[in-house]
């Protein structure tokens, strides 16, 4: 018998709908994937596999904590992009968004409160309020602006 792998399998499709290749992807190499495309700047095929995976929203947190800011603001958009449809799928980033307000780079603590403010889960409400005494004024600033988001 095989042994079990856990990860993703990944199908790419022609516009005409045909199958264009398929491949296994463990965890890791979907993370990298998904950092290196919203890096170029893929968007929309990113927000098409999240629709047709909500797993992949676990990997939020992971292109939300890397210093290239494209795939910051990509990270961003996305959820922009899903939050009014899929608030409830993107509750799985929650968790790891919330240790990114303890991020040494405050840019990215501040980009996590907002996306946990869009996300409007009350689990990270604490984890907010404790931002209100972060050393950096755009980190408190944006976590005042997500508690103000939540309680909309």
């Amino acid at each position: 018998m095989g042994r079990y792998r856990k990860g993703f399998s990944l199908l790419l499709h022609h516009k005409n709908g045909s199958i264009l290749f398929t491949t296994f992807m463990n965890n890791d190499e979907m993370r990298d994937m998904l950092i290196d495309y919203m890096g170029r700047g893929f968007l929309d095929n990113i927000i098409d596999l999240c629709k047709q995976d909500f797993s992949v929203l676990r990997f939020l947190p992971d292109m939300l904590g890397v210093e290239n800011i494209r795939v910051r603001l990509g990270a961003t958009a996305l959820v922009e992009e899903l939050v009014l449809q899929f608030r409830n799928e993107l509750r799985v980033a929650v968790p790891g968004l919330i240790k990114l307000l303890k991020h040494e780079n405050p840019t990215i603590r501040g980009d996590a409160a907002s996306v946990l403010g869009m996300i409007k889960d009350q689990t990270a409400a604490d984890a907010l309020h404790m931002s209100l005494q972060d050393d950096h004024p755009v980190v408190r600033e944006a976590a005042l602006e997500a508690l103000a988001d939540m309680s909309r």
